[in-house]
């Protein structure tokens, strides 16, 4: 009898080791998949790596409308660096060297005539806001208080310098000779100026400091800006319907880097326009 108890206990433990066996079989395998999975899912987060694009701007408004988007920009994937140079003129050499994958400083005009000297492969890829070009003076109220022989600074570049041109034209206050097809033109294409306005070309930066000399000058809203200026203080000002949008621009074949369209697409969102009216108001036009 009690051979026969024995013969029973070592068969219930033998039985009883082999379902232990088994269930710790079952949860190593468990263990061992979840383990599997999860280094599935860091080798997943892994080949997501985040992407860096450098953009140059101009410091106002164009370095301020990147700075808005960049959190955008990163939970998409793309670390944006904005990078702003002391010289806005070096932005295209730089983007020419690889220094930058794209630049937000110019206008199409004025893209057009530096591609045209220099031979650069570029492409705009976005239209973003208008800075719309105004008179400012410290010594006149209106346009009909500027006396015969009154200096009006311009800029000197030949873009800028056509389109502050063709707004003393749009005012009255000049006539420019027919047959200018392009973005060029200087004072001896005046054809009609009857209050015999001095003209000073100089470098668009300088306008500013050159102003309390001046009875007036034509000057880009971003300089203004930087300046501390109100742009609410400009006698006149191009309208909204300005051809001179401010672009992103890239080498030629970039165009089609998905970094780049995440780029355009975010700049042409209904938060970027809101941001740009409540911030620069007058100043700033978005054109989108």
């Amino acid at each position: 009898m009690a051979k026969k108890s024995i013969g029973i206990i070592t068969s219930l433990l033998i039985i009883l080791s082999i379902f232990v066996a088994g269930c710790g079989a079952t949860k190593s395998s468990e263990t061992s998949g979840s383990n599997a999975s999860a280094q599935g899912n860091a080798e997943e987060k892994t080949d997501k790596q985040e992407v860096t694009l450098k953009v140059g701007a101009a410091a106002v408004p164009h370095a301020e409308i990147l700075d808005f988007i960049k959190p955008k920009l990163k939970e998409e994937g793309v670390n944006l660096e904005v990078v702003v140079l002391d010289d806005e003129v070096q932005l295209n050499p730089a983007l020419q060297d690889k220094q930058i994958d794209a630049n937000y400083f110019q206008h199409v005009p004025y893209l057009g005539s530096v591609k045209k000297e220099k031979g650069y492969d570029f492409v705009p890829v976005t239209k973003v806001h208008v800075e719309p070009i105004a008179f400012y003076s410290d010594k006149v109220k209106s346009k009909d208080e500027l006396k015969e022989g009154a200096k009006i600074g311009i800029p000197n570049n030949p873009s800028n310098e056509y389109r502050a041109l063709a707004l003393l034209q749009q005012q009255g206050l000049i006539k420019l000779r027919d047959g200018i097809t392009t973005y060029e033109a200087t004072p001896q294409d005046i054809v009609d100026n009857p209050k015999k306005l001095e003209f000073e070309e100089v470098e668009a930066p300088t306008l500013v400091r050159s102003l309390p000399d001046l009875d007036g000058a034509i000057i880009n809203t971003n300089i203004i800006l930087e300046a501390k200026i109100d742009p609410n203080t400009a006698l006149f000002r191009e309208d909204k319907d300005s051809p001179y949008a401010n672009v992103i621009v890239v080498r030629k074949g970039d165009e089609n880097r998905d970094e780049i369209k995440k780029l355009d697409a975010a700049l042409t969102s209904p938060e970027v326009k809101k941001f740009i009216e409540d911030k620069y108001g007058v100043a700033v036009v978005p054109a989108f």
